[in-house]
């Protein structure tokens, strides 16, 4: 091409011009649309779009309602931010005027809209210029939301199995109560709260009696029934936040935060021991066991000691076997304060 040589201009049909921007609005000197790319027909409902004033269906900003679409015009080569009225969904715009006043083309797209506008609209890929990465975003955008959400579900399981785990390894899968590990964990939290002035608290021990007799005439199925049943014996008689476990074969020990009162303990482990009593049977035999309860309050120390109690419950236990078994003991300081039958 010859320096002195204009280029020659390019001439779009409106098939054309809309498949390469699909989303253009172009607008007559006098300010009405005069044509629309078919994505924005669709958008907009092409019958009400042609022939209508640009600033009546389109909300300019920064021009607000300029009513001269030379205005427009010379907003040539600005980002625009326009609404559509009707829906109210807001537009990005790009303005370039056409030759020989013949008005100007305003090129239209979502922006960080897209994605509702798809959703809104059922739009398609065809919906979209060739050269437009809109859809490939999109995509990213959903593949990326899927990837987080099955992430989420997963850490949601993890958690959730995790819980389970923990709570498995500190419960007896037999009585479904606590277990040793997780009973020390608790005692050692309640003796560290009243060394430091917090709650008192009392510690009950049991141990059953005549439950070796169990297991050697009924057989192992019937002591692991007797079992379950003290462990429904304490759930019954505890209270919420109380801690009931089972530490040994046929061991039991309760925390019952709160409880100070000499009295009170005893009448917790003749319950206790009442509820064992009742009578029961395992496939139609009749089971006799009983229990003995040996108990500590923490107040009867200057300074609570998980093991000084653990060993003075324990004592006090076998001070209730010892004067006839079914009965409960109170102990502290290394001297038996009371057994009651």
């Amino acid at each position: 091409m010859k320096g002195s040589e204009r280029p020659e201009p390019a001439r779009l049909g409106e098939v054309a011009l809309g498949r390469l921007m699909p989303m253009h609005v172009r607008v007559g000197p006098r300010g009405h649309i005069r044509g629309a790319g078919p994505t924005m027909l669709k958008l907009c409902r092409g019958g009400e779009l042609i022939g209508a004033r640009f600033l009546d269906v389109f909300e300019l900003h920064p021009l607000g309602t300029t009513a001269m679409i030379a205005d427009i015009g010379a907003l040539a080569g600005q980002r625009l931010q326009l609404v559509h009225r009707a829906s109210g969904k807001a537009l990005r715009g790009h303005v370039v005027p056409l030759e020989g006043g013949l008005g100007a083309l305003v090129n239209l797209s979502f922006g960080i809209q897209a994605a509702a506008a798809v959703r809104d609209h059922d739009l398609t890929n065809a919906d979209f210029a060739p050269t437009d990465l809109t859809v490939e975003l999109l995509y990213v955008t959903e593949a990326k939301a899927a990837v987080m959400a099955e992430l989420a579900a997963l850490n949601r399981r993890l958690q959730v199995a995790r819980e389970a785990a923990e709570a498995q390894a500190l419960t007896d899968a037999l009585t479904g109560l606590a277990n040793r590990r997780a009973f020390d964990a608790a005692l050692g939290r309640a003796t560290d709260a009243a060394s430091r002035g917090g709650a008192d608290f009392a510690l009950l021990h049991l141990d059953l009696d005549l439950f070796k007799s169990v297991n050697d005439t009924l057989g192992h199925a019937a002591g692991d029934f007797v079992l379950s049943h003290v462990a429904q014996v304490l759930r019954s008689v505890t209270r919420r936040g109380d801690i009931a476990a089972r530490v040994g074969g046929d061991e039991f020990v309760v925390l019952m935060p709160g409880l100070t009162d000499a009295a009170a303990v005893e009448e917790t482990g003749e319950r206790i021991i009442a509820g064992i009593e009742a009578p029961l049977f395992f496939e139609g035999k009749r089971v006799r066991v009983s229990g003995s309860v040996g108990a500590t309050l923490s107040l009867l120390y200057e300074r609570p000691d998980a093991d000084r109690m653990l060993s003075d419950a324990d004592t006090a236990l076998y001070t209730s076997k010892h004067e006839g078994r079914g009965r409960v003991t109170l102990h502290a300081g290394g001297h038996a304060l009371r057994a009651a039958v």
